[in-house]
């Protein structure tokens, strides 16, 4: 009998555990009694964006292109600013509850808040595609004899059943992957300091003939890093809503800054010491000259640990769109496959070399979305107390569009897109996202005023328990 019982309870606690691994709520706030994370486990988490060698591969192209002290201070920059914006948002998620794509709900209206959702989405499954071709790449080039389809198809369909199982999946294997993430990187770094350089002088000192520090080429580099800095600030806010209510303050500049310390300066860092020090921007390249099938393996892990992540992210944007629009809600599950399906098609279709067009307008628009977010709440929510101090996420309770946020994010994404290609001079095509983002701050700030925040709510609620309100 007591065996019995002990079975019964058993039972009992698998499908609790079952039903917490798979409930992402997807469509609205996270309890309160459901925010059991650690900043430590969501901060480990983000590192699956924070490792990708990517971020090798745009330190050693700006070093290589425009020098390493521009590259350096380029990171710096990215730091500084991403991690700001990266706080506040974490902020936001875990006090409410809700990712950035129900946060824009109210500031967008949920009809609106479907284009911050197929922005969010397509960034992410772009990204899969780009970063599952890194990956690709060194598979091939280490076992030629295996078919580029085979090998695109197989990895493509990986990171499927590895985000199966919604965050805690997420978190164990992003845990258990990274001390072997440090063993590898440690081991290349080693070797890289008893490997002979193509570049005699002083690391500090490399700059191509005909490029001085600051100027254009500074410029330049900070461009390339807007393309990413609005990803990295936003995505963490998929994971911060699931923050322990009492790591609210540390966990919000722990979220905030760490990763971005990773991203741009420790890999960026090091992207820029290999390109300088192999005369290499590829990092597939100087990675498996250095480890061999390590390094093929190296790259295997990390690009596997971000992909599972930007897949994650773009099966809760997918969920939210097609749920706005269409009322179409067939479960998380179904998104992860699609989302996986299609980066597969677009690596399969060469879209990857049409990336660097796509990212000009993604980091433009997130950059954007993100400035339109942290001004929403600090300036029209918390300062001018104009529209309520809480974020709302049910149809039924709101409008189905907002100007302020519609507006404030379509025409400085449409400006700062024809910025960046040139048309408006050099300086602001170098500064394409920044002046986008300032553009929707005061977009955001003029029009919350001049609509006196009528839109941001169309039924007060009362069941929203204070503990989530910002104001």
């Amino acid at each position: 009998m007591r065996s019995g019982i002990t079975a019964d309870q058993s039972l009992r606690e698998r499908d609790l555990y079952h039903k917490e691994a798979t409930s992402d709520f997807t469509f609205d706030r996270v309890p309160r009694e459901e925010r059991k994370m650690g900043w430590v486990s969501i901060t480990n988490i983000t590192f699956g964006i924070a490792t990708a060698i990517f971020y090798f591969q745009m330190g050693s192209v700006m070093a290589l292109q425009f020098g390493a002290v521009n590259a350096l201070i380029s990171a710096g920059y990215a730091i500084i600013v991403a991690g700001i914006l990266g706080s506040i948002i974490v902020y936001l998620s875990a006090k409410s509850g809700m990712n950035v794509n129900l946060l824009s709900r109210g500031g967008f209206g949920y009809i609106g808040a479907s284009l911050t959702s197929l922005i969010y989405a397509s960034n992410f499954i772009m990204y899969c595609a780009f970063e599952g071709m890194i990956l690709v790449a060194a598979v091939h080039a280490f076992f030629p004899a295996i078919p580029i389809w085979l090998l695109i198809v197989f990895f493509g369909s990986l990171v499927i059943p590895l985000n199966w199982f919604g965050i805690k999946q997420l978190d164990k294997l992003q845990k258990w992957s990274l001390p072997i993430f440090g063993i590898f990187l440690i081991s290349a770094i080693v070797i890289a300091f008893n490997h002979p350089s193509l570049y005699t002088g002083n690391f500090w000192t490399y700059m191509p003939e005909g490029v001085q520090i600051g100027g254009t080429a500074l410029l330049l580099c900070i461009g390339m890093q807007h393309g990413i800095m609005g990803l990295t600030a936003l995505i963490a806010s998929d994971y911060a809503r699931f923050l322990k209510p009492k790591d609210l303050k540390i966990g919000s500049i722990a979220i905030g800054f760490i990763p971005q310390i990773f991203c741009f300066g420790v890999m960026g860092g090091l992207g820029i010491w290999f390109g300088i020090k192999f005369s290499e921007s590829n990092p597939g390249v100087y990675i498996v000259t250095l480890l061999g099938l390590g390094g093929v393996l190296f790259t295997v892990l990390t690009q596997v640990r971000i992909n599972i992540t930007n897949i994650y992210s773009s099966s809760l944007s997918l969920s939210n769109f097609f749920e706005n629009m269409f009322g179409f809600k067939p479960g998380r599950r179904f998104w992860v496959v699609v989302g996986g399906v299609i980066a597969m098609i677009l690596m399969l279709g060469g879209i990857v070399d049409h990336l660097q067009v796509a990212m000009t307008f993604q980091g433009v628009a997130l950059m954007s979305w993100a400035s339109v977010l942290v001004t929403e709440a600090l300036v029209i929510r918390k300062w001018l107390k104009i529209g309520p101090p809480y974020y709302e996420s049910r149809q039924e309770n709101l409008y189905k569009w907002n100007p302020v946020g519609v507006l404030a994010l379509i025409i400085p994404t449409v400006t700062g897109t024809i910025a960046a290609l040139g048309y408006m001079g050099t300086f602001l095509q170098n500064t394409a996202a920044f002046f986008a983002a300032f553009m929707a701050a005061i977009l955001t700030v003029i029009l919350g005023i001049a609509t006196k925040g009528r839109y941001y709510i169309k039924k007060e609620a009362n069941d929203i328990p204070k503990e989530d309100w910002i104001g």
